[in-house]
């Protein structure tokens, strides 16, 4: 009785809490895509807090179908969470909702007609195998990203926060495929879940909410020379600075496949933390592979607007500028100039 009273109020805390901190994101961030899928990611988790259950076997009811539901589907918005939290250039599709709907509603059927009709055992181990493979992508896609970020502070906060987060739904999906439920299970989960909601929220307000989730895009077109007008505090990071605008300018390194922040330091000598500081402190970018993507489209533009390159097939110039394949070239062009590469052409060929 004890520890179903503990349970009860662990799940009250943390469905409070997250609600709290969906409204606040909501409020706060909820024009940027990562904000509105934070807030959507912290809802969906106050409904897993209300429903969840290890290893409960008798049908389920009704009422908690839909939360059972939300909760599944979560994963889905965990994952994109993920993606937009790191990649401030990622747009939702249409088919991510399908995705969405798609988990969600092979976790309600589950709930209401393979659980009861043929094996609860079976629906619980699928709908979490389900979420295991979700996880495992968000976890794959913040380990790609994760090096891209330059703002050092927040670089440690999102980890953790992506982190925290894959951990305690791993566990969960763990517990649920193979521990038996019982009381003192389902509240030792509860604490767990209380203790990585707390310690997210205290976490996000130790960095500044702009810098987590940026209103200002940083796909807008940020200068590739080199800053003249910041007074330079320390000379030898000015020359760095100059070093590396050579490398883009010269031996235009941007071009390189699957060049890294790393294997720039290395060219300069310096440690990658130092690099990062540089490119995010001197010349204003968030990201590396803007900063990348902005020297390729400046390349770019100058090969559209060349007469002499005219009948050169747009994706010649997207390869030759360094990147991999026509469809992101087309989404960072559009998203720096306003125009696809072929209306960019097209201007400039009418202007002339």
């Amino acid at each position: 009785m004890l520890l179903s009273t503990i349970d009860i109020a662990l799940r009250g805390a943390i469905v409070a809490l997250l609600l709290v901190l969906a409204a606040s994101l909501f409020r706060g961030f909820g024009t940027v895509l990562a904000g509105r899928l934070a807030a959507a990611f912290a809802l969906g988790s106050a409904a897993h807090a209300v429903s969840y259950s290890i290893g409960w076997s008798s049908p389920v009811s009704l009422p908690y179908a839909p939360l059972i539901a939300l909760s599944t589907g979560n994963v889905v918005v965990f994952w994109l969470f993920t993606r937009a939290l790191f990649d401030e250039a990622f747009r939702l599709r249409w088919w991510h909702a399908l995705i969405w709907a798609g988990v969600t509603a092979f976790s309600f059927v589950n709930c209401m007609w393979t659980g009861p009709t043929f094996s609860a055992r079976i629906a619980i181990v699928a709908v979490n195998l389900v979420a295991l493979g979700f996880i495992a992508l968000a976890v794959a896609q913040t380990i790609a990203s994760w090096p891209a970020d330059l703002v050092e502070r927040r670089r440690g906060v999102r980890g953790f926060i992506v982190g925290a987060s894959a951990l305690y739904g791993g566990m969960n999906a763990v517990l649920q495929i193979f521990m038996p439920g019982s009381e003192v299970v389902n509240t030792v989960n509860s604490a767990v879940l209380a203790g990585v909601v707390a310690a997210i929220c205290y976490a996000m307000m130790r960095v500044d909410g702009a810098e987590l989730f940026p209103v200002a895009s940083q796909v807008a077109p940020v200068t590739i020379a080199p800053v003249q007008t910041v007074a330079a505090e320390d000379a030898h990071d000015q020359k760095l600075v100059d070093a590396l605008m050579r490398l883009m300018a010269d031996e235009r390194i941007y071009r390189h496949d699957n060049i890294t922040i790393g294997t720039l330091a290395t060219k300069l000598g310096i440690p990658e933390y130092r690099l990062r500081r540089l490119i995010n402190q001197r010349l204003g970018y968030r990201n590396f592979n803007v900063f990348l993507n902005n020297h390729r489209i400046e390349e770019a533009k100058a090969a559209l607007s060349d007469p002499t390159q005219a009948e050169v097939p747009v994706i010649t110039i997207a390869m030759d500028a360094g990147f991999q394949s026509l469809g992101p070239f087309n989404r960072a062009f559009k998203a720096i100039t306003g125009v696809t590469p072929t209306e960019y052409r097209r201007q400039n060929a009418s202007a002339a």
